[in-house]
């Protein structure tokens, strides 16, 4: 035998032994799957989540695999799950809500199944935040501008919102018109002020918010209650006020700077002679009177506008009655006993008002809460800010009620 033959005869049972045993090899995995071949259906696409109140969608995107016929989703390290039919083979995007969820962050797993139970590599999708009452709890209505949170003229009402620091949708505003009927109407997210037409003066407003967690979320949150704007300050109506001359008062410098320019409208300091500008007659401390036109429970609030250049009062008091029977007093505005015989004639004084600068710009002071009905006010100036002892000059002169 030659050696080609030899060489020939090897290499086949060589061939022979490989064959052998990479046969007994291809067939090991037969005793880790009963003699049965491993199918995996086709797995879901595209998971996402959205969350809500204490449960969550979660949507994806059909597994293209025709033998896949149903979808099962695992949470809890599997301890729950819920099972669903897969969708017509027309339909692309599944989705499916899980309810009954505790407010804790989640992570689920989804497979897809076939009719004979094989079922597809896992897809996860994990840290999934539920939220619940404990969120809610969190969320404040939006806040009106402190400094000023509304604006209020003859036809209606403005309110000032605040910019919201979370994810805000809504704010639902309640309120009443002027023929008592309640309406309703909406701030949107990006929106600061809103106007409520035909308001009833002196009625609340009532409104609530409405959040979302994340912009993606299947439920909206509402503050637990509404928030009220009461106690709204209301304009007393000038059109009524009246002259008085009451013993001791001051008397006007022309009849062209009376005291009925107190109350002609101005919003910013005016000059002579659309001013009320008194006489010399009465030394400082001077007083005038005037009637509202009828009794105002809870006067709440009151503006002076000083004149352009000069005499405007830094240092005044405002006196209110309700009925002049017996309220004359005989003391002059800058005697010693004048304060005690005022109060002795049932004057009650309303406040004190001391301010800094020249006294022309508008100046808003609060009235103390509780004050009996007034009809008849009496301003006693004290100083002025020119220094001069006789004369004071005033734009106008405004008061607001609750």
């Amino acid at each position: 035998m030659t050696t080609k033959h030899i060489n020939s005869i090897l290499l086949v049972f060589m061939a022979i032994a490989v064959l052998c045993g990479c046969s007994k090899d291809a067939l090991d995995y037969r005793k880790y799957l009963d003699g049965k071949e491993r199918i995996y259906p086709g797995f879901p696409g595209k998971v996402a989540a959205a969350p809500g109140n204490y449960r969550v969608k979660l949507y994806w995107k059909a597994s293209p695999d025709p033998s896949v016929t149903r979808y099962k989703i695992f949470w809890n390290n599997s301890a729950d799950s819920l099972e669903m039919a897969a969708p017509d083979r027309s339909v692309t995007d599944v989705s499916v809500v899980i309810p009954k969820l505790v407010e804790y962050n989640y992570s689920f797993t989804i497979y897809s199944y076939d009719k004979a139970g094989n079922k597809s590599v896992p897809v996860q999708i994990s840290n999934v935040k539920i939220y619940g009452d404990s969120y809610k709890s969190s969320l404040t209505n939006r806040f009106l501008v402190s400094a000023s949170p509304y604006v209020l003229d003859d036809n209606g009402i403005t309110l000032n919102f605040e910019r919201p620091d979370t994810i805000n949708i809504a704010t639902e505003i309640r309120y009443t018109y002027k023929d008592g009927t309640i309406h309703k109407s909406a701030l949107g997210p990006d929106a600061n002020s809103i106007r409520l037409a035909d308001y009833k003066s002196g009625t609340k407003i009532y409104f609530k918010s409405a959040y979302v967690p994340v912009k993606s979320a299947i439920d909206t949150f509402y503050t637990a209650d509404f928030d009220s704007l009461s106690n709204i300050m209301v304009p007393v109506d000038k059109s009524l006020f009246r002259p008085l001359k009451l013993a001791n008062d001051v008397g006007t410098y022309v009849s062209e700077t009376s005291l009925s320019k107190l109350w002609n409208g101005n919003k910013a300091p005016t000059e002579y002679p659309d001013i009320f500008h008194s006489d010399d007659k009465s030394p400082l401390p001077h007083h005038f009177t005037f009637d509202m036109g009828k009794r105002v429970s809870n006067l709440a609030q009151f503006e002076i506008i000083g004149r352009e250049c000069c005499n405007n009062p830094t240092q005044f008091e405002i006196w209110g009655i309700a009925d002049l029977t017996g309220a004359e007093t005989l003391s002059p505005g800058n005697s010693a006993g004048w304060t005690a015989e005022s109060k002795g004639r049932g004057w009650t004084l309303l406040k004190t008002v001391e301010r800094s600068d020249d006294g022309s710009a508008p100046f808003k002071v609060t009235l103390p809460e509780g004050l009996p009905a007034m009809r008849y006010i009496r301003i006693r100036v004290i100083k002025v800010a020119s220094g001069n002892a006789n004369y004071s000059n005033i734009s106008e002169i405004s008061f607001w009620n609750k």
